[in-house]
């Protein structure tokens, strides 16, 4: 197993993760640590990969898995109920996991500087358009200046290719948009970046410490899965939680 560790000045009380594609027992094209069970990969090989994330990371409870529907609904952890609709959760509990899982979409992991809450939503170009950010920060009901962020692996800006219509959904709401979007070779297609998609909403909601958005999941087949790229694939997991005292 194989996992990412944010790159963030995170109080040590905060643990967060984001997993790979490596060391699993899934099989193609699941191959080899998908943590879905909604792709059609053989569930004991999930509840596998699941028991051995839980394990090697030492997890202090088991992650509620959302059913994420691309929306801006937030949960609180210890309110979660199994296949509830949401993208993104929170938890001012100690030893409560918040989790999103991404194949492209972006995984965004909060917390504040008091190590005191934490979060973790889902975003791809939907969720993100419609607010999953604002929401997200707004349910934290802590002072933006305190937040800190990290921008776990999407889809890269060289590669995730968009209509007008969704350039036009960001540029419509905030102008500074447009400097996410660069023109593609196909006439009426753009380039989109969802990293400082998400960097110019944080950084609307108050939020100037944002760190992460260093990587590719279209372009790095070895450690992430990519629907776009594959279709039928797996899905990573992103995780934070406050370790008990």
């Amino acid at each position: 197993m194989e996992t990412i560790a944010p790159d963030w000045p995170a109080p040590h009380t905060v643990h967060a993760y984001t997993t790979t594609r490596a060391g699993g027992v899934s099989e193609a094209p699941f191959h080899s640590f998908n943590l879905a069970t909604h792709v059609g990969d053989r569930d004991q090989h999930v509840q596998q990969n699941r028991q051995r994330l839980i394990t090697e990371l030492a997890l202090p409870d088991s992650p509620v898995w959302l059913d994420q529907v691309h929306g801006t609904d937030v949960v609180a952890a210890d309110q979660i109920s199994v296949g509830q609709c949401a993208d993104a959760v929170f938890s001012w509990r100690s030893g409560k996991v918040c989790a999103v899982m991404t194949a492209d979409c972006l995984p965004l992991l909060f917390c504040n500087r008091q190590g005191s809450v934490v979060a973790a939503a889902h975003a791809g170009w939907r969720g993100l358009a419609a607010g999953v950010i604002e929401s997200t920060v707004e349910a934290m009901g802590v002072a933006t200046a305190d937040l800190l962020v990290w921008l776990g692996p999407a889809i890269g800006p060289e590669v995730f290719e968009v209509g007008d219509e969704v350039r036009r959904e960001f540029v419509d709401h905030q102008i500074e948009a447009e400097q996410a979007f660069k023109s593609s070779s196909i006439e009426g297609r753009w380039l989109a970046d969802l990293y400082q998609l998400a960097r110019l909403r944080l950084a609307r909601c108050g939020v100037a410490q944002i760190y992460g958005g260093d990587y590719c999941t279209y372009s790095d087949a070895e450690h992430f899965y990519s629907y776009r790229r594959d279709g039928e694939t797996g899905r990573m997991a992103s995780l934070i939680w406050i370790a008990p005292q």
